[in-house]
């Protein structure tokens, strides 16, 4: 497994993500309920030791008692895993997200990408440092997540961060609320993930390309040479995962991606 490094924090360049983990499907209400009656502490904790196996060192998970609870369940047993938190707006604001980071053992902690979309289009933006700044006197990376190019080219000009999440989909409006509330009206336009992919080219701080497969509807083997094709050296990806439907989701994940990268490799030289 390749490894990149945001500052000191050196991490696997296949990052697992953890929206399944907290029923997050951007599929259906259905969906959502099922990974959360699936997603138990045992399951997730199964899900680490096998992402620790493939050489996985770090998983992106919300801010939240569930998956607080299950990581330090997992580093009790002996867990190695390493934790970015993301903050979460159902728990409160961007603050009180990355203090549940901070407090609980993550290694680095972000603004989730819904809140940004969210206070950009009602002109918070300027409370935003404040949190980078509570991330950094902590001592972690401190980054923020967005939907949309703009998110980016603020942060460049406004925020000292060590990375970016860069969504390729931008699927739901964030104006009423920075919470994803119904996967049944998300879209997932591919004109956004080329806008997306320009945008991080001109970016000065590393990439976690996120939402590659537009959540399971996109190829995997396709959906990992386009990211692979598009990161630069110091860029990961991060991808959730679903095993009920796919036992072995995450090693054949990560055979893609490495797979991937190899080509690109080849091709260029």
């Amino acid at each position: 497994m390749e490894h990149v490094k945001f500052g000191e924090l050196e991490l696997s360049r296949f990052i697992l993500g953890g929206n399944p983990f907290s029923g997050f499907s951007h599929q259906s209400v259905e969906t959502d309920d099922e990974q959360r009656h699936y997603y138990t502490c045992e399951r997730i904790k199964a899900t680490y030791r096998e992402a620790e196996r493939l050489g996985i060192t770090t998983h992106i998970g919300r801010a939240d008692h569930h998956v607080i609870r299950t990581l330090m369940e997992h580093w009790d047993e002996g867990g190695t895993i390493q934790w970015i938190a993301q903050t979460c707006p159902e728990i409160g604001t961007p603050e009180r997200g990355a203090l549940n980071g901070i407090r609980f053992g993550a290694k680095a902690a972000f603004i989730h990408g819904g809140q940004m979309d969210h206070y950009r289009i009602h002109g918070r933006l300027d409370e935003i440092p404040a949190v980078i700044n509570m991330i950094h006197d902590a001592g972690l990376p401190a980054g923020v997540a967005g939907h949309t190019p703009q998110i980016f080219e603020w942060a460049e000009e406004h925020l000292d961060c060590d990375f970016y999440m860069c969504s390729y989909y931008n699927p739901v409006p964030r104006d009423k609320s920075p919470e994803h509330l119904d996967p049944t009206d998300e879209w997932f336009d591919d004109a956004d993930r080329e806008r997306m992919v320009a945008a991080i080219q001109r970016l000065s701080k590393p990439v976690i390309h996120y939402k590659i497969m537009a959540c399971g509807r996109n190829d995997p083997r396709a959906a990992f040479d386009y990211a692979a094709r598009h990161m630069r050296p110091g860029d990961a990806v991060c991808v959730g995962i679903y095993t009920k439907p796919r036992p072995n989701e995450l090693e054949e994940d990560v055979r893609l991606f490495e797979q991937s990268l190899a080509q690109v490799r080849q091709t260029a030289s």
